[in-house]
Order: C-alpha cells, then structure tokens, then sequence
C-alpha cells in the first residue's frame, strides 16, 4: 500500500513539478532560439536595407555626377565658338570626344546642332561614324526635348546663364547606361544666344563591368555586377534601375552581407554550452523543488483562504460572496432553488468605535458575526462584506422560508448588550431583503436590490427589516431625478428661494425673528417639498452649495432689520468642513448681518459624532457672538452630557412633543421637564410647530420662551416678514401659510 502511494506520489510529482519544469525549459530554450534566429534574421535584413540605400544613393549620385561633367565641357565660351559659331573638329575631336571619355569615363559623346541633327559621335574614345549616333537617339532626343522645355534660371542680360542638364537610364546597344545632354552654353555671358537656338551635347556612362568593379570596390559590395535580368542565386541581393518612366533597365546585384549569420555561427557554441549547463542547474534544483512541493501546496490553500474570506471574522468576503451569488443564480435557474438575499447594516457602530476604541469594534463585529451563524444555521451563506456589512444568501428546496421572522430575530439578537472589555455596547441592525424570481436576474442587480431595501429600512427608523419591492426602485430613480434637477437648480436663479417663518416671544405674542427655510419650485413638478429634496441634498453632497444659498438669503434680510433673529439650519456636512466658519462670517461680512443676530441651528446628530472639527467651528461661532440652537430636541440621544459639552444658547423642542400637548397627557411632563432642565443650564427654548391655542397656553405656563408654527404664520416671503417685522408692534395671529 505505502509502494503504490509512492508511485502515486511520484506521478504526481512528475505531472505536477517535473511536467511544468521541463516545460518550461523547452518553451525558454524555444523561446530563446527564436529570438537569435529572429535577431540574427532581423540584423541580415537591415543590411540588407542598409546596402539598397547605399546602391541607390551610388547610383543616383552617378547620374548627377554626368550632369557635372558635362557642364564642365559645356558652359565654356570656347566650346560655344568652336561647335557652333565655326566648327571646329580637330578641337571638338580633343577637348569634347577624347576628354570626356579619357577624364571622365564616358563611353560615348554627341554633339548636336540646334535642329538635333549629330555633328561629332565618339565611341570609347575614338570619333565615329554619324550614324552610329541612331542607337541612343530616342533616348537623347527625348532628353533634349525635356531639356528645352526647362525654364532658363535668369535671363541672359543680368547675369550668366546657369547650366541646364537633363539624364536619364537606358539601354544603348543592349548596355546599361546613363544618359545626360546638356546646352552649350557661354561662361562670361558675353555670347547670347536664341532660346531654343543652343547646340547639345550628349554623353553616355556605360554601366559595364568596369563601372560596376570600381563601385564594388569604392564602396565594398562584394562580386557586384550590372545585369538585365534579377538574380535568383540563394545569398546574392540586387537592385533594380529604373527610369525616369518606371521602366527596368538593368539590376546591380551582389554577394549579400550576412552580419547576423555571421554572429550565430560565432556565438552557436556558447549558447549550446549555457543551456547544457542551465539544464544541469534544473535538474539539481528539482530534488529541493520536490522537497518544497509539498509546502507550496499548502502555501496556495492558505492564500486561496484568505483571498475567499475575511481576516477578522473567518467569513467568506465580498469576492467569495459575489461568485457564491452568481453560482447559486446559475443553480436557481436549472434547478428551481428558492433563493432570497438579505443585506444587513449595523446603526450605531461608529460611535461603539469612537467610544471604546477599534480593538472593541474588531470584537463586536466578529460576536455579530456569531450571533447571526446561530439564527441562520449552516445552511446559509453568510459573509461580511466590509465595515459592518453582511450578506446573506439562504437558499432551498420548495417552499421559501420566511426570512421576515428570520431577519426579526436576528435584528433582535443583534439588539441585545454586547459585553466589550467590561462595557456594555448597544447597536441595532437594518436590514434589506430581496427575494428572487424565477425569471434570470444578474448578480449586481439582486445586490442593487437588497441596497435599496437596507436604504429604506435605515431611512425608516433604522433597526428594521423591510423586503424589497418594485416601487422602491422608482423611488429610488426618483432621488437620482432630484438630484439632477437640484444641481442645476443650483447653478440657476429662478427656482429655489428662502422662507421665513415667524418667531414670537411667548408673552407678548410679538415677532422677535425668523427662521429660514429653503423653497424650491421646479418648473415641471410644481412645489418640491424640503423633505424630498432636502435628504438627497445631504446625501449627494449638495447640501453644502443649497446651505450656503440659504444663509446669503437670510443674512441678506438680517441686515435689513437689526436686532430681529434669524434662524438658519446647517448640516453636519457642511459643520464638518474646516473652510466652514470662514464661509459664516465672509457672508456676514458682505451682507453686512451682525452676528449677534444669526442663530446656527443644529441637530443632536451632530453632537453625536463628536468631530473635532464640527466642535471647533461651533466653539469659534459662540466666540464670534452668533447663537446655537439644539434642533428636533428630545427625538434624538438627547444626554445632559450633550449640553455640558457643546456650547448651545437655545434648544427647541419638537413639534412631535408639541403636537400631544394636552391636559392631562404624558407629553406635557415630557415636555415641561425639557423645559425646566434648559432654564436649569441657562438654555433659552423654543417649540416649534405649535398649532393650537391650546398648545400655546400649555406652553406659556411651563415657561417655554419662543414659539413657532402654523398657529401664527407658516413660511412667507422676505417682502412679507418685512412687513411682519414692522407691524411687530401688534400681536400676530394666524396668519395664511
């Protein structure tokens, strides 16, 4: 049994580590080879390249060189005189015929009258017959012809002539050659002549073998040669040479140079040798890989575990979770699994973090952790998602479970004390529920579901459960609507304004302020109430730019009218910003509002997240003479702690107190002790959303000082408060919203 798991063992091995190895070293030794060979192919090439540019630019620089040479012989007044004012043989014979052929190499020379009829011919050197001239006059009359047609460079009164030459490729008698012609023209300018009247000489360089051995030589091709017909020798290279009309006249060829060939076949050897030696190195290393095989296996688990899970709890992560998800759609789908997703928030976990440090927040997530194993079972997939996010994928057979009761109970446990380090923690739990249909349904859409349902359970009170339905998700676009339509009411002036809404002192019913209050009236939907667009504000980030239109607002009208408060609310948002005490008292500086008359009011949410910064602003304000107002007092975490240690001049009491105000009901002691624990810390209180006369009297009797709501007047314009402000004089009464 132990020699059949050594074999197994060693089939492993081999397929496992050995296989790959060898693999390895083939695929690099193939790769490698591949390289030189394409190296080695790559450097040929570019010689290659390297030598056609060179032969072309040799040959083109020969076919300028004859235009040079000629215009040595034929600019020159002498050879005007003796060509054509009196011909001269004996003279054109030596200095055209014998020194163009004995100096400059040319096979052949012609001199032409003006009407292109052959004067002199000269063949290698020695005068020949007229009529010889017939084997390169097509050639050279169509050279004349574009030679005439050139324009002159300058005319001929200001100043001399500048040689004109025109040269071409042909074939003469079978032979590669250049051609060139060219005007005998005066050097001194002293000799004109007719356009049109100039005599022509014309020269061919032949390229023979004696041409092609001098460049071959110049210029170090090897074995070069001028042929009519492309080489197909294995090794030898050619270019072909065209005329000026595209037409092949001849090709140099020559034995190529081979640079990168030549390496190869030096290095070869030592390249041998280094992979021998690499395939000795492998093979040593293999007995220390086999010996490690067995710790990098275990090695991989390990890092697949904690890749797939979460360092803290042990559970699965957002990774895991999102290919579990899309597994178990994939199974719903064939095979009728019931699946539902809860998505679970904890409230109130910031300030268990805040209070007794991230060491007792680490704790409480992983006893979350457990508490939600216990509820759930096995069977479920739980993972932590992140922060104080989990997820839940229960799934079975048949009839759905109802994950209401479940998510009930785990919303219970959740809620009970939590002993952390000797503390007592509390948090809640919200959680959103999505059941999936049996039609397919993306992974990231279930979980965008779920979101909306957690969303809906934290906007409705948080520690709640509630199950995702349709009209969540146009509720949902409807935010996303708002939003867009408030960023650009934003940068508009037409649709948002401020209200303001009376505040009156409890005894003389007389106005003392007001409080601001944002407006929005959209062209399309009418009047868009603050509590729609106030909240996607806040969450969107827009409810810096909205404060700050309604504190120009207000400050605007607090200038106007002295002594009068007016009442802004700010965001946590915006107290949390360093920048944002300097906003405060840069626009009360440009409105011109004193700061005695502006009352900041804020809510208990704020005091709960003990910012630095949001204490400092508060802290700065109290010092500059603006006012602190505690808003929506007694629905929060209301804590005496909480007045002890944040300035606050006034609180005000909320209208959900005030709404229940009557003989005889629990609300009045509620709200009689808000009131004597406020005067008790020197802490002036207003009720807000006062409706009855009743209510008022209530409220007058317990000592309340400022009231404020619909019995007296809702929000009205600024043109209205002013008004308001100067009939002050009068109690107000109810008044049209």
């Amino acid at each position: 049994m132990r020699s059949k798991n050594s074999t197994i063992e060693r089939w492993r091995y081999s397929a496992t580590v050995l296989l790959p190895v060898v693999l390895a070293l083939v695929t690099t030794a193939a790769a490698v080879l591949g390289f030189v060979f394409w190296s080695t192919a790559d450097i040929d090439q570019r010689a290659l390249e390297r030598q056609s540019a060179m032969i072309a630019e040799v040959i083109q620089t020969r076919r300028d060189q004859l235009g040079h040479d000629l215009a040595s012989i034929a600019n020159r007044d002498d050879t005007l005189v003796n060509s054509k004012l009196a011909f001269n043989f004996n003279w054109v014979n030596a200095n055209i015929g014998l020194w163009s052929h004995a100096f400059l190499g040319h096979g052949r020379s012609v001199l032409l009258n003006a009407t292109g009829r052959p004067l002199y011919v000269m063949t290698n050197g020695v005068p020949a017959e007229l009529a010889s001239y017939g084997a390169m006059a097509g050639t050279v009359e169509m050279l004349v012809s574009r030679l005439r047609a050139m324009p002159a460079a300058l005319p001929l009164a200001l100043a001399r002539a500048t040689p004109r030459a025109a040269t071409d490729f042909a074939l003469i008698e079978g032979m590669p050659a250049i051609v060139g012609v060219m005007a005998i023209t005066s050097d001194t300018g002293r000799l004109t002549q007719q356009p049109g009247s100039e005599y022509i000489i014309a020269g061919a360089l032949f390229l023979d073998d004696e041409a092609s051995s001098r460049l071959s030589r110049e210029y170090m091709f090897e074995d070069g040669h001028f042929t009519l017909a492309d080489t197909t020798a294995s090794g030898r290279a050619s270019f072909p040479i065209l005329n000026d009309a595209g037409r092949f006249i001849a090709f140099f060829e020559w034995e190529r140079d081979r640079p990168g060939l030549t390496m190869l076949r030096q290095t070869g050897p030592a390249l041998i040798a280094a992979f021998a030696i690499a395939a000795i190195l492998v093979v040593l290393l293999l007995g220390q890989l086999r010996r490690s095989a067995a710790a990098l296996e275990a090695g991989r688990r390990h890092a697949e575990h904690q890749a797939a899970h979460d360092r803290l709890t042990g559970l699965p992560n957002r990774m895991s979770f999102d290919t579990h998800l899309a597994r178990a759609l994939l199974d719903q789908h064939e095979n009728g699994t019931q699946l539902s997703l809860l998505m679970l928030d904890l409230d109130r976990f910031k300030q268990v973090n805040d209070t007794l440090g991230h060491q007792a927040g680490d704790t409480l997530i992983c006893a979350v952790g457990q508490r939600i194993r216990a509820i759930i079972g096995p069977q479920a997939m739980l993972a932590r998602l992140g922060g104080d996010e989990f997820a839940i994928l229960v799934s079975s057979q048949g009839r759905r479970p109802d994950t209401m009761i479940m998510a009930n109970r785990i919303i219970e446990s959740i809620g009970r004390p939590f002993d952390l380090n000797n503390f007592k923690a509390h948090v809640g739990a919200s959680i959103g529920i999505v059941h999936v249909a049996d039609a397919p349904v993306e992974p990231r859409e279930l979980v965008r579901k779920a979101d909306i349902a957690l969303y809906e359970a934290k906007a409705g009170g948080r520690n709640c459960a509630v199950i995702y339905e349709e009209h969540m998700n146009e509720l949902v676009q409807m935010q996303h609507t708002i939003e867009g339509e408030l960023r650009d009411a934003l940068q508009r002036h037409d649709q948002l304004d401020v209200a303001f809404q009376p505040l009156l002192d409890q005894k003389t019913r007389r106005i003392i302020g007001a409080e601001a209050l944002a407006r929005w009236r959209h062209p399309k939907f009418g009047q868009v109430a603050p509590a729609r667009f106030i909240p996607v504000a806040e969450n969107t980030g827009l409810i810096e730019a909205l404060g700050e239109f309604v504190l120009r607002r207000a400050c605007e009208l607090g200038s106007t009218v002295p002594g009068r408060t007016i009442a802004v609310n700010i965001s946590p948002t915006q107290l949390r910003n360093p920048r944002f005490a300097t906003q405060v008292f840069d626009i009360l500086d440009q409105t011109g509002m004193l700061p005695e008359d502006l009352e900041l009011e804020i809510t208990e949410s704020i005091l709960l997240d003990d910012e630095h910064v949001s204490a400092a602003n508060l802290r700065t304000f109290r010092d500059a003479g603006i006012h602190i107002a505690l808003d929506d007092f007694g629905t929060g975490y209301s804590s005496l702690s909480y007045l002890k240690r944040y300035p606050v001049d006034r609180i005000k009491i909320d209208r959900s107190f005030v709404s229940q105000l009557a003989d005889g009901h629990v609300s009045v002691a509620i709200t009689q002790a808000i009131v004597t624990l406020a005067h008790a810390m020197d802490i002036e209180v207003t009720a807000e959303g006062v409706e009855t006369e009743g209510q008022a009297a209530i409220l007058g009797r317990m000592g309340c000082n400022t009231l404020q709501g619909f019995l007296f007047s809702g929000g009205v314009t600024r043109e209205r408060i002013l008004a308001l402000f100067e009939d002050a004089l009068h109690p107000l009464r109810r008044t049209g919203s």
